[in-house]
């Protein structure tokens, strides 16, 4: 505990509920702030927790009624600590020193509450680094504690083993706060990352709130990174070095994918299931044979032998049409962007796939559900193999999505390859890393296997909820989450943290913050170059 910022004395309290603490007559209540970590010296043992609620209180109730005047500062002097106090709400959640089993095998989770009377104070940063760690190669610090200096850092071979969530509404700075950890990934190789890159964010450069251009993924580990695009003019406009350009054949495209498309498509259900029955009928091209059925008589017949209405054949033939007319759709392609994909990932390469100007929902449900359904077929097949012939798996596969709650809505994450990887808990060595402004939207069965979720501000009642589901302390969090700032604040929690931690993440654009993010291994010549370069 920081003994020159003692707050004051423990008075009541419950394990489920939180301790009160009340403040000292020397601590201002206008200093103290939610989510701030605060230290409490039990007779026997440390303890660690944070502040979810302050308020006034007083120990005569008739001083509500009838206050000191405003002019006289002499009362209010007198009063104030003593008859009038502030009283906080402190949640401990760890304890950190003091008890035998703490000191040797480190911070242990709260089974109990500090005593009457125990001194409470602002947590030191020594405080936080024996709970959190230093920054290592495999610790990587992505901001501060609320009014800490220290650095919070987060263990990422811990992190990739489950799938994680960002959250926040728009403008909160979910992206700038996915790029620093992808880039925390890149630089702890704690895994390989496939990112799907709705708005052309993480791969070459991208925007700062101030709308000054930033460096992003490509940049900073040119090595390491490899960009895919969907739309080259786009990219060739901007300047960007791509490794391939993406193509998708009519051929590539089965039954379940069209299944994902059915509420943007606006297809019905029999249009859905008349994909199934033409593949089984026309074989692989059966995309291309389905737009050239034309109106007549033999048309008729053959929908009437395969028992499809005409109806529904018309809403999927609407709803081909309208992914056909994607210029990046061809009818057949001799090089299969899946293959590629593959073969940088097997080979430790990290791959952002851009959509350029194709932002529309469509083409990023059809080509990121595609990609992934195939791509998680070879991931567990070679797992399966490394497993019977006891040979090293394939490395941990990250996958970034944004618009999560279109890919796991209750009506499918059932269906989605994407529900199925966040099931699972990296069975084959594969994770998500999902990305949503509307948590609510995203099936609650997914939601609870998220291992580590980092939330910014949130202001509908129902994503609040969705994301504190299933957590101990909801309530308590549900206060600290509400008091946010809208920009530059989070609060993180889950599997990767031992307890949960509002922060302001690290600075991104600057020069320094490029010195941090450049790859261990370079040069610090090499590094003054690289930074002189980009900031040209």
């Amino acid at each position: 505990m920081n003994e020159d910022v003692r707050l004051g004395l423990v008075v009541s309290g419950s394990l489920s509920e939180g301790v009160a603490v009340r403040l000292d007559s020397k601590a201002s209540v206008e200093d103290v702030v939610v989510g701030r970590y605060v230290t409490i010296e039990g007779k026997s043992r440390r303890f660690l927790g944070m502040i979810t609620d302050v308020k006034l209180d007083a120990s005569d109730e008739r001083m509500t009624f009838a206050p000191p005047d405003p002019g006289d500062t002499f009362s209010a002097e007198i009063l104030s600590g003593t008859s009038a106090y502030g009283l906080l709400t402190v949640t401990p959640y760890l304890v950190i020193g003091g008890d035998s089993k703490a000191v040797v095998e480190g911070p242990q989770p709260v089974k109990t509450i500090p005593s009457h009377f125990s001194p409470v104070g602002l947590s030191s940063d020594s405080d936080i680094e024996l709970v959190f760690g230093k920054e290592d190669d495999k610790r990587f610090w992505i901001g501060n504690p609320l009014d800490m200096e220290t650095k919070l850092c987060l263990n990422l071979p811990e992190l990739v083993k489950r799938s994680n969530g960002i959250f926040g509404k728009s403008g909160t700075g979910k992206t700038f706060l996915t790029r620093i950890l992808l880039i925390g990934m890149l630089q702890k190789s704690a895994c390989v990352n496939l990112v799907f890159d709705m708005h052309s964010e993480y791969g070459w450069e991208g925007s700062s709130e101030k709308g000054r251009k930033v460096k992003a993924l490509k940049q900073l580990f040119p090595t390491k990174v490899s960009i895919f695009s969907l739309d080259e003019e786009n990219a060739r406009r901007r300047q960007v070095s791509t490794d391939f350009i993406v193509k998708i054949g009519y051929d590539e495209i089965e039954p379940e994918d069209m299944a994902l498309l059915r509420q943007t498509l606006n297809l019905t259900d029999l249009a859905v299931e008349a994909c199934f029955t033409l593949r089984k009928h026309f074989g692989r091209n059966w995309i291309k044979s389905t737009l050239e059925i034309d109106a007549g008589e033999e048309s008729e017949e053959l929908l009437k032998s395969l028992t499809i209405h005409e109806s529904s054949f018309q809403s999927l033939k609407r709803g081909l049409g309208t992914i056909t007319r994607l210029s990046f759709m061809q009818p057949h392609v001799e090089q299969r962007a899946v293959d590629f994909v593959l073969k940088y990932l097997q080979q430790g390469t990290n791959v952002v796939l851009e959509f350029g100007r194709y932002t529309d929902i469509t083409a990023y449900i059809l080509v990121a559900n595609l990609l992934t359904r195939r791509i998680y077929s070879q991931y567990r097949d070679q797992t399966e193999k490394a497993l019977a012939e006891d040979t090293k798996p394939p490395a941990p596969l990250v996958i970034t999505i944004e618009e999560a709650h279109k890919f796991l809505n209750p009506e499918v994450a059932s269906q989605t390859i994407f529900g199925t990887i966040a099931r699972e808990m990296r069975k084959y060595n594969c994770t998500l890393l999902v990305i949503d402004q509307r948590p609510s939207g995203i099936d609650s069965e997914v939601m609870s296997q998220l291992g580590t979720k980092i939330t910014c501000l949130l202001d509908n009642e129902k994503d609040i909820d969705s994301v504190l589901a299933g957590i101990s302390g909801k309530n308590e969090l549900k206060g600290v989450l509400a008091k946010l700032a809208s920009k530059q604040q989070a609060l993180v929690f889950g599997h990767a943290v031992p307890m949960p931690v509002a922060f302001s993440p690290r600075e991104y654009g600057s020069r320094e913050s490029y010195k941090d993010f450049t790859p261990a291994e370079t040069s610090p010549r090499e590094v003054e170059k690289n930074i002189d370069e980009l900031w040209r």
